[in-house]
């Protein structure tokens, strides 16, 4: 089994600014893609419109009708769905695709999103960033793939109720679908294959404390080399690891969307990731 840590949902480079931790909720947001029939304005978070989030936030360049690239899907709530649907992520044809076939990713593996996020507040009726609030890499998601399908193919492809999404609605690359129910270790869990970590939680945090940069992350400590076996792919070399106490501190890629942990070679990855999957889910 492979547990990966994926990047997603706006940044620097798409966006150019962070999901909010609004009233310790993540709130992530998708990425702009002016090819999408979706925009930030049909989206939702409970009561609060991720159209308003994004167009605050943004300081008005990111227009509450800009269209969004809905990917990762995870939040049965955000969108209106058809009976069936199932949290989704899908892969353009990309280095990150070619990626996760190179390293055998497949059914049964576990992807952990993460983004970059900042807390805010509600201020004389528009959104804002806490002065002061650091920027952070968070864990907000997972999905264990029950198919991967290639979205080109319409004998594979043509499912009604995923025909909203980018990969599907335009026929390119691939979509990985959320198994029914997550199976970890041999043990099926009363739990969805995907959804989002709603709440905000110290456990969820990759960015180390006191670090200046959200790229430098803060792992557990048996998330180290060994021999000369790295932890993470995209992070290939040992001075990027050092041990701190009972953590290892990680210099993350500037560059690189999935960063894939093989169990056969760590498999305290398979534990950790159930442990705040189920820690998020017990409220």
């Amino acid at each position: 089994m492979r547990v990966i840590l994926s990047r997603k949902g706006v940044d620097s480079s798409a966006g150019g600014f962070a999901s909010p931790i609004l009233n310790g909720s993540l709130v992530s947001l998708p990425i702009p893609d002016r090819k999408s029939q979706i925009a930030y304005a049909d989206l939702n978070f409970g009561k609060v419109s991720l159209g308003k989030l994004a167009e605050d936030l943004s300081r008005g360049r990111v227009r509450a009708e800009r269209p969004v690239h809905l990917d990762p899907d995870l939040r049965s709530e955000a969108y209106p769905r058809m009976p069936g649907w199932r949290p989704i992520l899908g892969q353009g044809q990309s280095a990150a695709e070619s990626h996760l076939r190179a390293c055998g990713v497949t059914v049964g593996d576990l992807f952990l999103f993460c983004g970059w996020f900042r807390e805010a507040e509600l201020k004389n009726g528009k959104y804002r960033y806490r002065p002061g609030a650091p920027d952070l890499h968070v864990l907000y998601g997972w999905l264990q793939v029950s198919a991967i399908i290639p979205c080109a193919d319409p004998r594979l492809s043509d499912i009604p109720w995923a025909r909203y999404h980018p990969h599907f609605r335009h026929r390119y690359g691939t979509a990985h679908i959320a198994t029914g129910n997550l199976e970890l270790g041999g043990r099926r869990y009363e739990l969805a294959g995907g959804g989002q970590f709603v709440a905000y939680r110290g456990s969820l945090r990759l960015t180390a404390p006191d670090s200046a940069s959200r790229r430098v992350w803060q792992l557990p400590g048996w998330c180290c080399p060994r021999n000369e076996c790295m932890p993470l792919t995209y992070h290939p070399n040992r001075d990027s690891y050092r041990r701190n106490g009972k953590y290892t501190i990680v210099e993350s890629a500037g560059r690189g969307q999935e960063f894939v942990m093989d169990a056969r070679d760590y498999p305290e990855a398979v534990s950790w990731a159930k442990s705040l999957i189920l820690e998020a889910n017990r409220n």
